[in-house]
Formats: C-alpha cells, sequence, structure tokens
C-alpha cells in the first residue's frame, strides 16, 4: 500500500463529502484521483486507508464508495429531498444526519421496516415534524461495524 500525507487522506475525504453533497453521488476513484493529482494506485491506497478507518465503505472487492455516513452511493428506501435533490441515507439515523451534515431544511420519505408503511418527515430548523415514529436499532451501536450495510 501506497502511504500518503495525513492531510491528502483528510482532504480527500471532506472532498467525498463535498462532493455528496453536491451531487447526491460519490465521486470515482479516477475523479479523485485528477483532483488531487494522484496515480490510480495512490487515490486506490487512499481510499483504502480511509475506509480501514471507517471514514467510508467500499463496495466489498472494489474501490467504488459505497457508504459515506449519512449518505449512500446506492438508492435506498430512505430519501432525503433537500436542496433540490433526492439523497439516499443509509438508515433511519442517517436519513435526519443528511439534512444536519448539509445545514439544511428536508423533506425525509422512508418505509417502516416492521410494518412496511410509509414514514413522512420534515426537518425545518433543526426540528423534525410530521410524525410521532420512533427508530428502534435491533444491533447494539457497538456492533454496527461489524456488518455496517446489514446494521
Amino acid at each position: 500500500m501506497i502511504e500518503l500525507p495525513e492531510q491528502t487522506l483528510w482532504d480527500i475525504r471532506a472532498f467525498v463529502y463535498h462532493h455528496f453533497g453536491d451531487t447526491i453521488h460519490a465521486p470515482s476513484l479516477d475523479e479523485t484521483a485528477v483532483r488531487f493529482a494522484l496515480t490510480r494506485d495512490e487515490a486506490a491506497s487512499a481510499y483504502d486507508a480511509l475506509h480501514h478507518r471507517h471514514a467510508f465503505f467500499l463496495k466489498p472487492g472494489t474501490h467504488e464508495i459505497l457508504i459515506a455516513n449519512p449518505f449512500s452511493n446506492i438508492d435506498t428506501t430512505f430519501r432525503v429531498h433537500a436542496n433540490g435533490k433526492t439523497y439516499f441515507a443509509n438508515c433511519a439515523w442517517d436519513s435526519l444526519g443528511i439534512p444536519a451534515a448539509l445545514h439544511v431544511d428536508a423533506d425525509v420519505e422512508a418505509v417502516c421496516s416492521q410494518s412496511g408503511e410509509p414514514v413522512t418527515l420534515q426537518i425545518r430548523d433543526g426540528r423534525v415534524s410530521g410524525s410521532d415514529v420512533r427508530i428502534h436499532f435491533l444491533i447494539p451501536f457497538k456492533h454496527w461495524y461489524d456488518d455496517l450495510v446489514f446494521t
């Protein structure tokens, strides 16, 4: 693995998050390499290092970003409408994290995992309204990273 300066790693992480905010998707490995004037191997090493630090999560066996909490790089049942875009969250908790990360008001459309019923929430000025639903986590936090996609 090619080692890059610590600051470069954190600059890449910030770039990934800004890219999600601007486009609703993670940058590709090639986009990151170009942005930071890195070789593809250097960018891959940076992605690996950030994955191992849980800064974001790669799709297994690839250098494609799957999750950069609270953002999902794939369509999910947790849709967050903000800034004229539809972002995808990884879970109910992350659907509240997207408006917090972007510092914006948002509307959330989700599906209750237990009942299959639709859930809608509005986030205005940092406050949640629109439903009296509760979020329940089946897995204790200390085990979330054992299998983050399942969690």
